[in-house]
């Protein structure tokens, strides 16, 4: 875009060239929030009244609203010069932004884990074990472990894509990219197997199931969400949309499946394996 920095168009007006990509008017922010307001305000009306519509209602709205703007953005992506390597490097610092923040949001389930581990005295039900004793937990190195192997095994296929990419070897990227999302396809099968053998419930069994849950519930949404991006790229991959010098689409999806493999790692050590046991307070 050329800005001309004297209010004129004649011949001897100082031009610059703008590196910065100013997208068209959209409608999506306010379908979003729009979106947001209807969740929440269903939520409370799911769990007051046990109406859903309004619920179903944001939540569809939501994923049309995701749906329709990251459209926007792949197309804005494919626009020569939109996406100048300033507005690059700022999707690359948004991008880690985002991350740093989903980090911050997985610390407060961890937090809250560990204040009842370490504290159990303070969970006001008159045990000082945590878990307490009256929760049999699962065997961390049943299905757990199985999980474990499958997030990193996924992330050397991630990482094999990546590779195959900046090499130009498409089939590489494509069959890496497809190894990933079946490996998180089956992570999720897992888990959902795991869940409904649990000997413990989330409604009614106290702090030990909702910090269990919550954690590794949405340890679970992002793994479903990271393999819908990874499923994008997979398409995007086949049509040919990615260069070794512009793939940041991809490259983005990879850091969030290595946040996704990281935060596992963390869980698995913490609640499946080192809250296995009872501790006492002393």
């Amino acid at each position: 875009m050329d800005i001309d920095l004297h209010g004129d168009h004649g011949p001897g007006a100082a031009v610059i060239k703008q590196p910065y990509h100013l997208p068209d008017p959209s409608p999506w922010p306010l379908m979003g929030s729009i979106g947001g307001f209807l969740t929440v305000f269903g939520i409370i009306l799911a769990a007051h009244f046990g109406n859903y519509v309004v619920l179903v209602l944001g939540v569809l709205t939501i994923l049309a609203t995701m749906a329709f703007w990251w459209r926007d953005v792949l197309r804005e992506g494919r626009i020569p010069g939109a996406h100048s390597a300033i507005v690059r490097l700022g999707l690359r610092y948004g991008m880690t932004l985002f991350i740093a923040s989903e980090v911050m949001f997985f610390v407060g389930f961890f937090w809250a884990y560990f204040n009842f581990l370490l504290f159990p005295d303070t969970q006001g039900n008159g045990q000082t074990v945590w878990p307490p004793s009256t929760i049999h937990t699962f065997d961390p190195f049943h299905l757990p472990l199985l999980n474990t192997m499958i997030l990193l095994l996924s992330g050397t296929t991630v990482t094999w894509a990546h590779h195959s990419l900046l090499e130009n070897d498409r089939k590489g990227l494509i069959r890496g990219l497809g190894l990933t999302i079946l490996l998180g396809i089956s992570f999720t099968i897992c888990q959902a197997i795991e869940y409904s053998h649990a000997p413990f419930k989330f409604v009614g069994g106290g702090v030990y199931p909702s910090t269990f849950f919550l954690a590794t519930g949405f340890h679970g949404f992002h793994v479903i969400v990271g393999t819908c991006f990874l499923t994008v790229c997979w398409f995007r991959a086949r049509n040919n949309q990615f260069t070794p010098e512009r793939h940041f689409g991809f490259e983005a999806a990879a850091w969030y499946w290595h946040f996704v493999d990281v935060v596992w790692l963390f869980l698995f050590a913490c609640i499946y394996w080192y809250g296995a046991g009872n501790i006492a307070v002393e």
